[in-house]
């Protein structure tokens, strides 16, 4: 299927292309005509364009050449498109190009500064304006590419004063650029200064407001510039010293409640702290001997030995001793829990007079930090403005533009405007378009048929004969004679092929009619050279001029005057013997018609013309008759009926197709035989009559055109 559909594409390319071809071979007069015209205008209008030339002046930005550019991206920020694009505009503002036309003088220059009446009334400056924007109207500056370069152009149409005026673009630019980053620079620096110094004076206000609230607040600046208050300063060892008493108290207090419950539980002894003691381990010791002594002397003398009672007295009192020590040491440790007690509380009261005074002083750090927050601003800003000011005095003293000529203009050795060359041809194309839609009009406009599948669509006939247009002659059909290998007599030998048959084993019709839709296609003169084709080769043949009205075939065939015609035959007038006459050619008899007969009788509705076609096919092969015209008479209905094959003769090119079409309803209404269609007058050089490819270059050797 898509083989299909390719190959029905290219059919209809290739059609197309041949078609377009075509019209061009038919109208390549117009066509040249119609180029050759505009082109010639145009090529007028070239030259009489006054030249401008065009000077070309190329500068690099290149902000690498700025001192104050501290860092790389800095730098390469200069070289955006945007920025360079401003560039652009700055080179073509009116401020540069007033400097151009000071420094030049180009206020007299007649070119540009405004003469006539456009110079009445101007004073100095308005003259000056006026110039400028004329001056500027020549100018033009763009990026080269996307390169980091632009270049300037200047027409004028003096090439020398074209580069020199570039060149001075180029040259102003740069001197502006500089001399307004000096001059802005230096009122940058001005106005730096005058800022830095308010700025100083709030930072000294800033301080001091500073110092005197911390001074009545009682807040203290570390060394790491951490700011603090007496207060916070003494709740850090206060707090230590507190938990210490608290913490010696807590054990003091713990010790004397451990010691009276062991006392209280008869167990004085446990305590520590009364084991501990020296004075009761002495006293100890002087019990243990005692004790000793006493046992001692029981056994020795029993218990009634008068100095047991010293010994048991000097026991007792050894005990009221030991008593007497552990009570005291118990007050000991009852006396330092509430030495302890009282320390640590009074540490409490003074940590919570600090803690009181605390929240005093956070309110008032509070404003010291807001205080010192503006300070720091103050300080900042006045560094910023301090760094700013720098480069704002580097800048001011900084001659160095960021941009350097890369190409200086020289002198054009020819004009910009106009190309010649390209506006010749622009014409020549101009030309040529306009010529193929002249004839694109002109071929639609055209209603007549041109190919044989025309022919078929409309007529449901073959196309029998391509007869070609014939020049510089006016009887086209003596070609028969003098050229017989022509195209034109070989067209007539293949309409003659078409109506009798190629091979001669069939019946063959006798009555043949030549017929037109419309006057004028060329009817007579076909119908006069397929007779003479007949006779040529060998039949016995008669042509009959049956277009009574207009009587075109004595004027291309040799008459004599008087001869009777058929308008007499059918008048009763001659017989038909005495209306035939030779035509000069071997075997071609005639019946002409001497001059136009105009008449509203029914000349060919009778009786007798069949009468007289039957008579003529007894002595003859062949009868051709010239009828007349179909559309509008009525004549050739009738014996267009009578003949055996009818050929409808059609102006290629020319007739239109609704007139084709009445002409062949009428012959097949009428029961006429129409057998096929004959072009004539056919364009040589055009191969859209489809098969008859006879006219292309390829056959040229195939018709020689050399007399018989």
């Amino acid at each position: 299927m898509q083989i299909a559909d390719r190959a029905g594409y290219e059919g209809r390319l290739s059609d197309v292309i041949r078609t377009a071809r075509d019209v061009i071979r038919r109208r390549i007069l117009i066509l040249a005509a119609v180029t050759a015209i505009v082109t010639i205008l145009g090529t007028i209008m070239v030259f009489q364009i006054t030249p401008t030339y065009q000077g070309v002046t190329r500068i690099q930005i290149d902000p690498s050449r700025n001192p104050l550019a501290r860092t790389a991206n800095e730098a390469q920020a200069q070289l955006a498109s945007e920025a360079i694009e401003t560039e652009v505009a700055v080179i073509t503002s009116t401020d540069v190009s007033e400097v151009v036309v000071q420094r030049l003088n180009l206020v007299n220059d007649p070119e540009f500064a405004p003469t006539g009446e456009a110079a009445e009334g101007l004073n100095q400056q308005q003259r000056l304006e006026a110039t400028v924007r004329a001056v500027n109207g020549h100018l033009s500056a763009a990026r080269d590419r996307l390169t980091y370069i632009i270049a300037i152009r200047f027409s004028s149409v003096d090439a020398a004063k074209a580069a020199r005026i570039a060149n001075a673009y180029a040259a102003a630019y740069l001197d502006t650029k500089v001399g307004k980053k000096i001059g802005t620079a230096e009122r940058q620096t001005a106005w730096f200064q005058n800022r830095m110094d308010e700025l100083a004076a709030e930072v000294r206000v800033a301080d001091q407001r500073v110092a005197e609230f911390q001074a009545r607040a009682g807040i203290v600046r570390g060394g790491q510039s951490n700011a603090s208050t007496i207060v916070d300063q003494q709740v850090g060892p206060l707090s230590l010293q507190l938990a210490s008493a608290e913490s010696v108290a807590a054990e003091a207090r713990s010790k004397e409640n451990s010691a009276r419950s062991q006392v209280s539980r008869g167990a004085l002894e446990s305590v520590s702290d009364v084991r501990q003691s020296g004075t009761i381990q002495d006293l100890r010791r002087q019990r243990a001997m005692i004790v000793e002594t006493l046992q001692a002397m029981q056994v020795r003398y029993g218990d009634r030995y008068p100095d047991l009672v010293k010994v048991r007295d000097q026991l007792n009192a050894v005990d009221e001793q030991i008593r007497d020590e552990a009570n005291r040491v118990l007050r000991s440790l009852a006396a330092d829990a509430s030495a302890a007690e009282a320390r640590a509380a009074s540490l409490r009261a003074s940590m919570d007079g600090l803690e009181r005074r605390q929240g005093e002083n956070a309110r008032a750090s509070v404003i010291a930090a807001s205080l010192q927050r503006d300070a720091d601003s103050k300080h900042t800003a006045y560094d910023k403005m301090a760094q700013l000011a720098l480069d704002a005095r580097q800048a001011a003293q900084n001659s160095i533009a960021q941009a350097q000529i890369i190409d200086t203009a020289e002198t054009p050795p020819a004009p910009s405007w106009p190309n010649r060359p390209l506006l010749i041809l622009l014409s020549l194309l101009a030309g040529l378009g306009l010529g193929i839609a002249v004839i694109t009009v002109q071929e639609l406009m055209v209603t007549g048929l041109r190919s044989i599948d025309e022919v078929e669509a409309e007529l449901g006939v073959p196309l029998i004969a391509a007869v070609p247009n014939v020049k510089k002659t006016d009887r086209p059909a003596d070609l028969l004679i003098e050229k017989p290998t022509s195209q034109f007599a070989e067209a007539l030998r293949n309409a003659r092929a078409s109506l009798i048959g190629v091979r001669g084993d069939g019946q063959r019709p006798k009555i043949i009619a030549l017929t037109s839709a419309l006057p004028s296609e060329g009817k007579t003169t076909t119908a006069l050279a397929l007779a003479r084709t007949m006779a040529l080769n060998g039949d016995r043949t008669i042509i009959v001029d049956a277009d009574v009205r207009r009587a075109q075939l004595r004027t291309i065939t040799p008459v004599n005057a008087g001869d009777p015609g058929i308008v007499e035959v059918l008048h009763g007038e001659v017989s038909l013997a005495d209306s035939i006459r030779p035509s000069g050619v071997e075997g071609l008899d005639q019946i002409v018609v001497q001059k136009p007969y105009f008449t509203s009788e029914n000349l060919f509705g009778n009786d007798l013309m069949p009468k007289i076609l039957d008579e003529l096919s007894a002595q003859y092969d062949v009868v051709i008759l010239d009828l007349p015209p179909l559309v509008g008479l009525a004549d050739g209905r009738f014996l267009a009926a009578l003949a055996d094959a009818v050929a409808l003769v059609i102006k290629w090119d020319a007739t239109p197709k609704h007139a084709v079409a009445s002409a062949a309803g009428f012959l097949r209404g009428d029961g006429a035989n129409l057998v096929g269609a004959m072009f004539t007058m056919v364009d040589t050089s055009s191969q859209a009559v489809g098969a008859y490819y006879y006219y292309g270059k390829k056959y040229s050797t195939y018709y020689q055109e050399a007399r018989a």
